[in-house]
């Protein structure tokens, strides 16, 4: 088997205001990829920076964050908070997109989860 690699599924930054959404996940329901842009655009609008959810080798979502190094409104403290609060108040749409990209893109089948 071939070696997974990281894969973006969305995001946003508040440098050029834009919301970005990989194409191989444009089949998702609308109602979840307008979630996910609002998810991410309200990130960078509280915080700044850019805001990344990836699905990392084994399928598990991350949210990863960054800024530019002379970004002095980025807010390094709120970042972490607003993170945990993402991950307990999105917690359901989560694990159904990391049961979604298991099966449909790693071929892990649902009794193994």
């Amino acid at each position: 088997m071939s070696e997974r690699e990281e894969v973006v599924l969305c995001g946003a930054s508040a440098y050029n205001k834009k919301f970005y959404l990989n194409q191989d996940f444009r089949g998702l329901p609308d109602s979840i990829k307008d979630e996910l842009k609002i998810m991410c655009v309200l990130f960078t609008e509280d915080i700044g920076g850019i805001f990344q959810v990836v699905f990392d080798e084994d399928g598990n979502l991350e949210f990863r964050t960054s800024s530019d190094e002379n970004d002095l409104l980025y807010d390094e403290i709120g970042c972490g908070l607003k993170i945990r609060e993402l991950q307990r108040t999105k917690e359901e749409l989560l694990r159904a997109l990391e049961m979604y990209y298991k099966v449909l893109y790693i071929g892990v089948d649902e009794s193994e989860m």
